[in-house]
Parts: structure tokens; C-alpha cells; sequence
């Protein structure tokens, strides 16, 4: 791919090894291996202190990190970049009150995208010597709360234009002339920019790409075919994911200005996304200079492909904290007019509790917000982490939307113009986007196991694999004496777990309910390393087809987790309502987690929270526009 790339690891990775050894048929050996030397690959873009198994969660599990690791770093944005902010929310919220935010095809319009330009919008990513804001991703990120609470599809084109976008490749892989060609373009709006990833054949699987660039003179020949593109009209700048002499990279390309017969859109039927082009887009000899080939010092276009999906998974959850919001804000005049035998329904214990779980699950997401932010701007990889804000965001939203948002809006959710009809698709497709929530789960669980799976039981397998023991039992003398030299570290690593004093963690001043919360989740995540070992142990080669149990495994150390960064956060802020707010939803993950029933208590909690909202408690959503309480019909 590149003259100055270092060749790839040529020993086997950890998923090769174990697949091997389970007896994996060679062609998924050998794309599973691609990936995890792909992973391999981006860990090496950070320093040791900030790769994965330094991450927090990591350390949570492996080595009883220190609690402050997972308590947010409050940032109040510079002056210039909240400029930029404050002026990019008066455009859409002008556009919004005129009733001009959309073109004849109920998109946003290129007015409204050119204005947003004109104040900075596009650049708040770019460092400032290429034109931008240079601003740091915990500003950007709450941020992004802030938008969407005005416009939630406005707000998700911010992430795809810089976080999965052109703009984070070039900045984070970009060699200097790169950056200097392509980021003051993408700054300053006249280029908007998407990224090209998914193909027909290839979406989770990103080693089933087949969409070529063959290079020819000073030019790459692309053909192929890609799908699902977000912001994708002729004159983008896009990233394109494609493979280079039979290896994943990334070109940037400058989309014509028209199609043409080397460059053509496919327009599709698409529920999601409605108010922004998502398209596809087929390629026939079409010439890209060699000169905008991305060339990583470590990796490939998987590479490329994995850095930005982060950001992109932080701004998901950010964007669920503002769309819930609009619900809630929706839901309260409704249940105050609407009225059941001679009572508001805003009254009634039912809409009460669905008020109090919604408070819960936005906070949940600012904490995961300011948290995983908080840790990429330290420089942490955040892969662990930015999986847990996505799949809880998007779960949350979608949660909010169905079970709260709809059922109290009753019949009326299903009219042709109500919030919830119209935009159901809006908030269930976040499941699917920068990953499917269940895949995500156990990518995580796989970035969990890897450095214990090669410490102890790569050599374990291997030393089964060679004595033909596919079962070992320890009452066979044949099996302990094939197991006695690679297993006696890991018998060392249990008796150390069994009697090392676990100690107890040192927690900020907190109020006495998140800190009962804050020490059941340190308890929990510490205790988790059995539990994963022991589901290692069990299945041994066959963990990796045993999805089910490493999905549910991988959901309870994530609800530990935000259990954890929801009560810090909570008790950094002063409000009241939202340290409440902390508290149900660290009640409600806590019962997932220990099978327990809501008891009388939590439902006078939880009911007594959604009346003090109902009564403007809910201080974040004050002043937020509301749909029409009653529609023509």
C-alpha cells in the first residue's frame, strides 16, 4: 500500500490462534485475524498509557483502576469556539421559527448548510492553523446535545462531516500536504464530507469489501459499488473505504459536480435519515489522483476506518440526549391537558414513572458524554468506552421513544404529522448506526478477554490442542500432566483473586445514595473478572460461538459501568433533579444486574421525580419549542 507502511504482522493473532485451535474453517481464520491485526494496528496509534488495556474499563475489571478514572472533567468551551456554537444554534433555530429548515424534498437545505458555514459550523473539529475552531471534543460533544434539542438531523450531520466523516481521516492520517489540500475546504463548509464504508455485500464484516482501486499512472481506478452514505450528493468530499492492492485504504475522493458515467448516485426507499441524502453510490472507472491515498505509519484503511467510528459513537449518544429531551418536553403539556375521569394523566403514577426513567436515562447519557469525551481529549483510544455511550444511547432513545414517549401520546402517536410517527425510524435506526448495539457488545467483550485469553489461555489451548484433548478433566492423570506447565499461572491468577483484600475504592464527596451506587458498581466491575475468566474457562475454544452468553456477560460489566460514571457525574452537579435523576436509573441498572423487583420505595421515588418535572423541575428542557397540543384530524 505504501512504501513507507510497515508490512503486517506476519504471527498469528490472538482470534487467529483461537479459532485454529477450535477448528474454524481457514476463511474465517483468516478475515476474523485481519480485523484483530487491524485492532492490533490502532492500538499502536497511542501511547501504551492510553491503549485498551490501560483504558478504565479495562483496568476496572483486570487491576481495580482508581475510581476517578470515570468521573467527567467539566470544560467550559473557549470564547471563540462558543462563539461559533452560539451562532450555529441562532441559524437553525431562526430557520426553525420561519419554517425554513427544509427544501421541496423535506431535506435540509443547502441554504441552511451554506449559513451554518458561514459561522464556523463545519470547522469546529479542524485544528485552527487549517481554518477551524480547533475545538476540544468535550465541547463539541455537548454541543451536539445542544443542536439536537433544536434539530436532532442538523446536529448528526456535525458528526458525520467531522467524526466518520472526511475531516477526522485527514486530521488524525493526513501527511501535511493532505491536510493543507483538503482540511480549509472542509472547515469552512465548501466541502461537506461523508465517509464510504458500507458496500451491499459488507457491512459489519469489514473484510468482505469489494469496491477496488487499481492504480494507473498517477491516478486510482475505482470500481464498485457503496451503500447507505449519509450526506452524499455530487460535490462532496467523502472518504472512501476500498481495497488497495488486495489490502483495506482509504482515498479521499472530490465527488464531480454532477454524475456522470463514471460516477453515478442510487436513490433508494431509505425510512431513517429523511431529512439529509443518504444514497449509494456506484463507481466505474472513476479516476482519483494517487496523491490522496491516506498512508497510516501503523494499519490500513481498517484502521482508518476504527478511529473515527469513536467520535462518531460519543455524538450518537449525545444526539439521544437532545432527542429526548424534545420528548419530554413534548410529553408534559400533553399530559397536562390531556385528562382521565376528571384527572390530568400528568397526575397519574404511570406517566409520573415514565417522566422519572426518561430524567434517568438522558443524564445517564450526559454522563457517558462527558466521560468518553473527557478521555479522548486525555488521548485514551476509547473503544471500550465509546461502545458503552453507543449502545446505552441508542438503546435509551429508543427506549424513550416506545415505551414512554409513544404510550403516553396514546393513539394520536400514529397521525400523520405527531413527533412519534413521523420520526419513529429517526429514533430507532441509532441501533444499527457506527454498529449494531449486540455486535458492538461483543466486540467489547472481545477487547475485554484479549489481553487474559493470551496471557492464560492461548498457551492452555494450545497445550490441549497438541495432546488431542478436546474436553480436559481434571481427574485424568493424562489431562493434568498436559496441563500442568501452562496452567499453573493461571491457577496462580485465582488463588490471587481469592485472597488478595480487594481494598475499597477512594470516592469524591458524595451524597450518600450515588455513593452507595458509585461502591456497588466498583464491587461489581471487580468482581466481573471472575465471572469473564470463569466463562473462558468453561467454553474454552468455543467461547467465540457462544455470542449469546459473551453478549450477556458483556451487557452487565457495561450497566456497571454507567452505573459508576452516572452517580460521579450526578454528584458533581449542584441540581438536584438531576442527582434524582441519577439515582432511579442507578436503581433500575442496579436490579438488572441483581434480578431483584422495584420495590415500594423506588416507585414513590421514581413517581415523585416525574411530578417534580411535570412542575418545570427539569430545568434543561426550559424554553425547548413544543409540536401542537392538538392536531387537525
Amino acid at each position: 500500500m505504501s512504501d513507507n507502511a510497515p508490512e503486517s504482522k506476519t504471527e498469528k493473532s490472538f482470534a487467529e490462534t483461537a479459532l485454529e485451535l477450535g477448528g474454524k474453517k481457514k476463511e474465517e481464520v483468516r478475515r476474523m485475524g485481519a480485523v484483530d491485526r487491524a485492532d492490533d494496528e490502532v492500538e499502536q496509534l497511542f501511547l501504551p498509557q492510553y491503549q485498551t488495556v490501560n483504558s478504565p474499563v479495562h483496568r476496572a475489571v483486570w487491576d481495580r483502576t482508581p475510581a476517578e478514572l470515570f468521573g467527567p472533567a467539566p470544560l467550559e468551551a473557549p470564547a471563540d469556539v462558543r462563539k461559533v456554537m452560539d451562532a450555529s444554534l441562532d441559524v437553525v433555530r431562526k430557520h426553525r421559527e420561519a419554517g425554513s429548515l427544509l427544501n421541496d424534498e423535506r431535506k435540509i437545505k443547502e441554504e441552511v448548510l451554506q449559513e451554518l458555514a458561514g459561522v464556523g459550523y463545519w470547522g469546529l473539529l479542524v485544528e485552527k492553523k487549517y481554518g477551524g475552531s480547533g475545538a476540544p471534543f468535550r465541547s463539541f460533544a455537548s454541543f451536539i446535545t445542544e443542536m439536537a434539542m433544536l434539530d436532532p438531523t442538523i446536529a448528526g450531520l456535525a458528526s458525520v462531516h467531522g467524526c466518520i466523516g472526511a475531516v477526522d481521516p485527514v486530521m488524525a492520517f493526513g501527511d501535511e500536504e493532505q491536510k493543507q489540500r483538503f482540511l480549509p475546504l472542509l472547515a469552512s463548509g465548501e466541502k461537506l464530507s461523508a465517509f464510504a464504508l458500507t458496500e451491499p455485500g459488507a457491512g459489519s464484516d469489514l473484510t468482505a469489501l469489494s469496491t477496488r482501486a487499481v492504480l494507473d499512472g498517477d491516478d486510482y481506478v475505482v470500481n464498485g459499488e457503496k451503500l447507505f452514505i449519509t450526506n452524499v450528493t455530487p460535490g462532496r468530499t467523502i472518504g472512501l473505504v476500498c481495497l488497495v492492492e488486495e489490502k483495506p485504504a482509504v482515498l479521499i475522493c472530490d465527488l464531480p459536480n454532477e454524475e456522470n458515467e463514471h460516477f453515478q448516485l442510487t436513490n433508494y426507499g431509505l425510512y431513517a435519515l429523511k431529512q439529509t441524502y443518504n444514497r449509494g453510490i456506484i463507481f466505474k472507472d472513476f479516476r482519483v489522483p494517487a496523491a490522496n491515498l491516506l498512508r497510516p505509519k501503523q494499519g490500513n484503511g481498517l484502521t482508518i476506518a476504527y478511529h473515527g467510528l469513536n467520535l462518531g459513537r460519543v455524538s450518537l449518544c449525545a444526539n439521544a440526549a437532545g432527542t429526548m429531551r424534545i420528548m419530554m418536553a413534548n410529553m408534559l403539556p400533553w399530559g397536562a391537558f390531556r385528562r382521565t375521569y376528571g384527572e390530568p394523566i400528568v397526575a397519574r403514577e404511570l406517566v409520573q414513572r415514565r417522566l422519572g426513567r426518561m430524567a434517568g436515562l438522558i443524564v445517564a447519557c450526559d454522563a457517558l458524554v462527558a466521560w468518553c469525551s473527557r478521555l479522548i481529549d486525555e488521548g485514551y483510544r476509547g473503544e471500550m468506552e465509546c461502545i458503552i455511550a453507543k449502545i446505552f444511547g441508542s438503546e435509551a432513545q429508543k427506549e424513550a421513544a416506545i415505551e414512554l414517549f409513544m404510550k403516553t401520546h396514546g393513539g394520536r402517536s400514529f397521525l400523520v404529522g405527531h413527533q412519534f410517527g413521523d420520526n419513529v425510524h429517526e429514533y430507532l435506526a441509532p441501533c444499527i448506526y457506527e454498529g449494531e448495539g449486540e455486535m458492538l457488545g461483543m466486540a467489547f467483550f472481545k477487547s475485554l478477554v484479549k489481553k487474559h485469553g493470551v496471557k492464560y489461555f492461548e498457551p492452555v489451548g494450545k497445550a490441549l490442542h497438541a495432546a488431542r484433548i478436546k474436553k480436559p478433566n481434571p481427574l485424568n492423570p493424562r489431562h493434568i500432566m498436559a496441563l500442568a506447565g501452562p496452567g499453573i499461572p493461571y491457577a496462580l491468577w485465582w488463588l490471587k483473586e481469592y485472597t488478595m483484600p480487594k481494598g475499597r475504592p477512594t470516592l469524591p464527596a458524595m451524597p450518600a445514595r450515588l455513593k452507595r451506587h458509585a461502591e456497588f458498581a466498583i464491587s461489581a466491575l471487580h468482581r466481573s473478572s471472575r465471572e469473564v475468566s470463569g466463562a473462558m474457562m468453561k467454553h474454552q475454544l468455543k467461547l467465540a460461538d457462544r455470542q449469546c452468553r459473551m453478549s450477556e456477560i458483556s451487557k452487565r460489566v457495561q450497566n456497571a459501568v454507567t452505573i459508576l460514571v452516572t452517580s460521579l457525574y450526578a454528584a458533581a452537579q449542584e441540581d438536584e433533579i438531576v442527582r434524582r435523576a441519577a439515582d432511579i436509573i442507578c436503581r433500575d441498572l442496579t436490579r438488572e444486574l441483581v434480578g431483584a423487583r422495584p420495590s415500594d420505595g423506588y416507585f414513590r421515588a421514581v413517581t415523585h421525580l416525574g411530578a417534580a418535572i411535570a412542575e418545570g423541575g427539569f430545568g434543561s428542557i426550559a424554553g425547548l419549542p413544543t409540536e401542537e397540543l392538538l392536531m387537525t384530524y
